[in-house]
């Protein structure tokens, strides 16, 4: 074979070998979308979003490997996430993952994309889903209890802090929980026979001013109610107490490790878990009506001694043995 022949097969080979990436490339398949719709702030869900991604790699997904997750934040601002939901839709993720204000705003967009949700409040009354043992449609995912805790935590707090002052209520006007909320908080004041004083407030600065006024009004104590955007204000909301001196229950166990003095709630991080896990079998092909809602069972009661001592308050016998973790 002369020098030329030689040369223009080996051109030839070479062309081809350039040309191998390209085409390979373009029959890569793309990385399925998680679409994350969430009504609170990055900052204040990191510990949550750790846990959604945990579940995920359980489920064999590693963000950024084989799954891209998609964060959209309402950030409190519960009236932006239709506009992020319907965006989610139009660019056709292969799942929306959505927490309590969102779920049924995702419900609404879409009968098509399967959606997985993790819900304080009850889903079927919540109209996420028909039912729980079978959801059927395209919505499924973990179902933990929020507006029915709240009547709990009133009566703790009274035990806790007993007396006739009145207890403040700080809730969120814009959740859709609200009314809920208020309606089991109310009913459950009238059996401790206690008076609550409702602080309404929706952003940074309305927490800032609400709790304030209570706590000059002469509020003996302070009840957080669940939602997202208090959650992601946890260390605004501490220190707000400690300022006032006031004794505060919290739904979260994460108010209580960073200085609140007390929370009885379920476990959220590891609801986020079990919403990665949940999305990670829909996206390997199940179907979210053939998965049942999860419904967690254990729920935290978490007492800070330290905040205790420091408000010069007791916590009788009777009372701490009732608790799951007392941070000192």
């Amino acid at each position: 074979m002369g020098k030329a022949m030689r040369r223009r097969n080996f051109i030839t080979f070479l062309g081809g070998a350039a040309a191998w990436p390209v085409t390979a490339w373009a029959q890569q398949p793309r990385m399925p979308v998680v679409g994350f719709l969430n009504g609170g702030t990055p900052d204040g869900y990191a510990v949550y979003v750790t846990g959604f991604l945990q579940g995920l790699n359980e489920s064999g997904y590693v963000e950024g490997k084989n799954v891209t997750v998609d964060y959209q934040w309402a950030r409190g601002q519960y009236d932006r996430l239709q506009v992020m939901a319907a965006d989610l839709v139009r660019r056709k993720v292969a799942v929306i993952a959505a927490n309590t204000p969102a779920a049924p705003v995702a419900k609404a967009a879409t009968t098509e994309i399967p959606i997985v949700f993790v819900s304080t409040g009850d889903p079927v009354m919540a109209g996420i889903v028909t039912r729980l043992n079978r959801p059927g449609g395209n919505v499924t995912g973990v179902g933990l209890l929020g507006p029915e805790l709240e009547p709990k935590r009133l009566e703790l707090l009274h035990q806790f802090i007993p007396g006739t002052t009145p207890i403040g209520v700080l809730v969120n006007p814009t959740n859709p929980a609200a009314n809920l909320q208020l309606r089991g908080l109310q009913n459950a004041a009238g059996v401790i026979k206690r008076q609550i004083d409702i602080v309404r407030a929706s952003t940074a600065l309305d927490i800032e001013t609400n709790v304030t006024i209570a706590a000059h009004q002469g509020a003996g104590a302070l009840l957080v109610v669940q939602d997202p955007f208090y959650n992601s204000r946890r260390e605004q909301l501490v220190a707000l107490a400690a300022r006032h001196r006031l004794p505060v229950m919290y739904p979260l166990r994460e108010f209580a490790e960073i200085g609140g003095l007390v929370s009885y709630g379920h476990n959220l991080v590891d609801g986020y878990r079990e919403m990665g896990a949940y999305a990670g079998r829909v996206l390997k092909g199940e179907k979210p009506a053939d998965l049942p809602v999860v419904q967690p069972t254990k729920f935290e009661f978490v007492i800070n001694l330290k905040t205790a001592k420091t408000l010069g308050l007791t916590v009788s016998p009777q009372l701490l043995a009732t608790v799951d973790a007392v941070i000192e």
